[in-house]
């Protein structure tokens, strides 16, 4: 009988679908079927008897490697609905379809369509390293070596079946490292030891695309995990552990990982596997449908009447298309792209996205990927082709009341780490001499200095962005801004002054204007360690600010208009934050887990109104 392996996940919403994701164990065509409501289609299981309901959506899956995949798109639904769905596989050798979702003794998996005028709740948070769910990995670090303590998205997904369907998030936001190819658990590793020789390079890291899905699989197939996926709209972005530390960190550090026999293999199969995994469905059906890689690899990958693709012959496989377009996916870092807005068509995909909930846009920008970091000193955080079609999704008419921008690095630190990324911008780039820039790059790859402070054109950029926005000169000023980020490792809410960039705003003389802030959250679960947290404890002192900016001045850093100070935080642990946006009101709300591997329980440590009271 066919299989379900993971899934499914829910994935792009709009305001009358949903898009749900599945992987299967062999070719089969997947049914969403919505037994509480009758007409349209009727299907019948394997013993013949009618399936009461509608099938909302169907799909075939694709093969990539030996592995199957659907996107399905449920339609007809009507925004704030709440229907359960179940999931029906049929097949060749299974010619009745077979109910495989949901599983027995789970709660109903809902759709949830997200539009209208309905306030919209965001969960969003980064940085989740798989493990099981239970001592001594759910205990902290301090109190046993392979503590990491208690899961924050374990704890939501306990705490949401207690609540009203009413009160549960619109949108699951993860902001990188959903995955860990560096850092893998003992299952996983005990995998890998079985099928390759770990004592050479990369040891039991993640090697190639099919050590990859087992990390997909482990990662979201623990059962609460997966009803939350299954049940909850989530997009995703990644961040370098989804590939490696310091995936794109400089010129340099490609230039060495290159010479790495290995390393075509790790990026070719990271690349590929987030494209399946969690790219796709960020993408809305038109989006999808307008893909060329898309296209290409579904109908490479669908068997037809005449070889894989439907053509005379057999033509390229899924697998080979998918690591092609994943190796000039890869090489774009290398070279800076033109400034035109409509320039594409030398871009491997485009990764950053989308989507429009209700009265709240989120922009989510690919700040790992399509990094430039050229050999001949070029860097942007996000390559110019790429910047332009962010810029053009901050425009609108005035049909959004919030714009979010999701970034997987932050763009505000604390003043002394802001400086400290800064100056080494400019000093590996040569500003105090060779000697001083080798010394400047070894540090930026050990520190990770490697922030929206870090790439300074780029910070300028975003801040002239968020100016303009907040100025309501890309449509009617928003009721908020405010970006989203994780990496870090702890949460804390800045807020930026803008008053003082730019042309002045005679909208709002006094300088006030539209709130802008910076929301970081992180971990899920992979806490720092106390050393770590006493260093970012100094960081935020006063004087530390004061002479790290003289010595970023030195360097040649150009002082800048912008301020910002961080509010509040910083909080460690296992975490994640919820933004409700209800009309033209923002609260943001951070809660973290019981700090002893207790599951479940999540208590906020914030709650802030992002918005000014009236």
């Amino acid at each position: 009988m066919t299989r379900l392996v993971l899934g499914p996940i829910q994935r792009h919403p709009d305001g009358s679908g949903v898009t749900v994701w599945v992987e299967t164990d062999a070719a089969c065509e997947i049914l969403l079927a919505i037994p509480s409501q009758g007409g349209g289609e009727t299907v019948h299981d394997a013993a013949g008897e009618a399936l009461v309901g509608r099938v909302a959506g169907r799909a075939s899956t694709f093969e990539v490697a030996g592995h199957h995949y659907g996107l399905i798109v449920a339609e007809g639904l009507a925004p704030g609905e709440r229907v359960a769905y179940e999931v029906w596989l049929t097949g060749t050798t299974q010619p009745a379809p077979v109910r495989v979702w949901p599983e027995p003794g789970a709660p109903p998996s809902l759709l949830r369509p997200v539009g209208g005028d309905a306030p919209v709740r965001i969960v969003f948070g980064s940085c989740r390293v798989t493990a099981p769910q239970e001592p001594p990995f759910t205990l902290n670090a301090d109190d046993d070596s392979q503590g990491l303590g208690t899961d924050a998205l374990h704890a939501l997904a306990l705490e949401l079946p207690t609540r009203d369907p009413a009160s549960w998030p619109g949108a699951l936001l993860l902001l990188g490292d959903q995955v860990y190819a560096d850092h893998v658990s003992p299952r996983t590793a005990a995998r890998i030891r079985g099928r390759r020789d770990v004592a050479t390079a990369p040891g039991e890291e993640i090697a190639d695309f099919e050590e990859y899905t087992w990390l997909y699989q482990e990662a979201w197939s623990q059962p609460e995990i997966r009803w939350l996926l299954s049940t909850v709209p989530t997009a995703m972005i990644f961040d370098d552990h989804d590939v490696r530390d310091d995936w794109n960190i400089s010129a340099a550090w490609r230039a060495r990982i290159r010479t790495e026999p290995w390393w075509d293999a790790r990026i070719t199969g990271g690349i590929m596997a987030y494209w399946l995994y969690q790219h796709l469905g960020n993408l809305s059906p038109r989006e999808r449908d307008r893909d060329p890689v898309h296209r290409a690899v579904v109908a490479a990958g669908t068997p037809g009447p005449t070889g894989p693709t439907g053509t005379a012959g057999p033509g390229p496989s899924a697998e080979d298309l998918l690591r092609a377009f994943a190796r000039r996916s890869d090489a774009d870092a290398d070279r800076p792209r033109p400034d035109q807005a409509d320039v594409d068509a030398d871009r491997a995909v485009r990764w950053s996205f989308r989507w429009d909930l209700g009265r709240t846009r989120l922009v989510v920008i690919d700040s790992r990927a399509t990094r430039v970091v050229a050999a001949d000193g070029t860097r942007a955080m996000v390559d110019a082709a790429e910047w332009a079609w962010v810029r053009r999704q901050t425009e609108h008419t005035g049909e959004v009341d919030h714009l979010l921008l999701g970034t997987s690095v932050p763009y505000l630190l604390s003043p002394l780490i802001h400086n400290v990324e800064a100056a080494n911008e400019q000093i590996a780039a040569g500003r105090w001499g060779h000697r001083a820039a080798a010394a400047a790059e070894r540090l930026r790859q050990a520190l990770d200095l490697e922030h929206w402070a870090a790439f300074g054109a780029s910070f300028d950029a975003m801040t002239e962005l968020l100016r303009a926005v907040s100025a309501g000169e890309h449509g009617p000023a928003p009721a908020s801004v405010v970006v989203l980020s994780g990496d870090v490792h702890h949460a804390y809410l800045a807020r930026a002054d803008l008053s003082k960039v730019g042309p002045a705003n005679p909208r709002s003389p006094g300088g006030a204007g539209v709130p802008v802030w910076q929301a970081v959250c992180s971990p899920f679960r992979n806490p720092l360690g106390p050393g770590i947290r006493r260093i970012d404890a100094l960081s935020r002192r006063a004087p530390f600010a004061v002479a790290s900016g003289a010595v970023a001045r030195l360097a040649g850093v150009p002082r800048r208009a912008l301020r910002w100070k961080v509010t509040d935080g910083p909080w460690f642990d296992s975490q994640l934050a919820v933004l409700e946006l209800d009309g033209r009101a923002a609260r943001l709300t951070v809660s973290k887990t019981e700090p002893d591997g207790t599951p479940g329980g999540l208590d906020p440590v914030l709650v802030a109104d992002l918005t000014p009271r009236g």
